[in-house]
């Protein structure tokens, strides 16, 4: 007799600005204290950054969702960079954003 394992469930997460602004101060304070590795962030970075998150926004999340929200705000900014990189087109600092 067979037991049947039940399929894993995906924790899906919505993040929104407040949630972005929590991750990206853990992640700014803990690299200019060197705590990124080459091949990605040290273990009690990411527990920080569930805890404020957490303490701040009160959303419960996990470690994959802090990498999957990592790679997609690196897909934005190599969208920005490349727009950037184009002749015509500047950073608009006052509204924070590319013109041209």
């Amino acid at each position: 007799m067979a037991v049947e394992v039940p399929p894993r469930r995906r924790n899906y997460c919505t993040w929104d600005d407040e949630m972005d602004e929590a991750l990206l101060e853990v992640l700014v304070e803990h690299h200019n204290k060197g705590d990124h590795a080459q091949n990605g962030w040290k273990p009690h970075v990411y527990t920080h950054a569930i805890r404020h998150v957490k303490d701040k926004c009160n959303k419960d999340i996990t470690k994959d969702n802090i990498s999957g929200r990592m790679r997609t705000l690196d897909h934005h900014y190599e969208v920005v960079s490349k727009i950037l990189s184009q002749s015509g087109f500047g950073w608009d600092w006052t509204n924070n954003r590319p013109n041209g």
